[in-house]
């Protein structure tokens, strides 16, 4: 079954077009990880699935239906989203963090609510720290409770832009262990990822885009070691010879 389909996806920032014509059908249970350089896009793309951009042109679809038709709050509480810099709220404990989202947006009752956040902090590793404040956390730390808040909607889809990218690196490994173990668990995961190493290990298929557009995608074996595409192969050079 197909989860999320991008057809002629655009975006323009002015003059600047960001996303010339992405095409992209994403299955259920499916992981993707997408790379390419800075500017790429990738995460651009993201945030068009997340209608946290609207887009300039084309079609978002989430299981057959254009996302724009969607109620945006169940939509998103469906298609969660991890972000680069955590987005917790400082003011709440990691627990609220987890908590809050799922009384305003689902209407849970509070206890129900907590007792599935408590579930899911436990499953990243994070229970000695539900009455911790996110400035008492260190990256590694918020990002884990970023992970059980989004997993605490039970989505169907997560999206990941660069989890990584803010941690210092070794909290890198923590981060990436738990979404290796999600990875395992049927969920449709789309990873925004500078981690090659990552994406050859968990990844269905592997995207990787350039100048706006799907360049060249591939199961994780075909990508990296055969790219067909000059400018993939110049890339993972890059990084696979780094």
């Amino acid at each position: 079954m197909k989860e999320i389909v991008l057809e002629h996806l655009e975006k323009s920032f002015g003059d600047h077009k960001v996303l010339l014509d992405v095409n992209l059908t994403v299955d259920k249970g499916e992981v993707i990880s997408v790379i390419g350089s800075s500017g790429s896009g990738k995460s651009t793309m993201l945030r068009c699935i997340n209608l946290l951009e609207e887009p300039s042109g084309g079609v978002i679809r989430y299981k057959d239906e254009d996302i724009r038709k969607l109620n945006l709050s169940k939509y998103r509480a469906e298609v969660g989203m991890v972000f680069q810099q955590f987005n917790l709220f400082d003011n709440m404990t990691a627990l609220e963090n987890c908590v809050k989202p799922q009384i305003k947006v689902l209407g849970r009752k509070r206890d129900e609510a907590e007792k599935i956040a408590r579930e899911f902090i436990e499953k990243v590793g994070m229970t000695a720290f539900v009455n911790a404040r996110p400035r008492q956390l260190s990256g590694g730390q918020k990002q884990r409770i970023a992970i059980a808040r989004a997993l605490s909607m039970n989505p169907e889809v997560i999206l990941f832009d660069e989890p990584t990218s803010a941690l210092d690196p070794e909290m890198v490994g923590e981060v990436l262990d738990v979404i290796k173990s999600l990875a395992k668990s049927g969920l449709t995961m789309i990873v925004v990822t500078h981690e090659m190493a990552f994406a050859r290990e968990v990844s269905d298929r592997v995207i990787f885009m350039d100048g706006g557009v799907v360049l060249e995608e591939g199961t994780p074996e075909k990508l990296f070691g055969n790219p067909k595409m000059p400018r993939t192969r110049e890339f993972l050079s890059r990084f696979l010879n780094g």
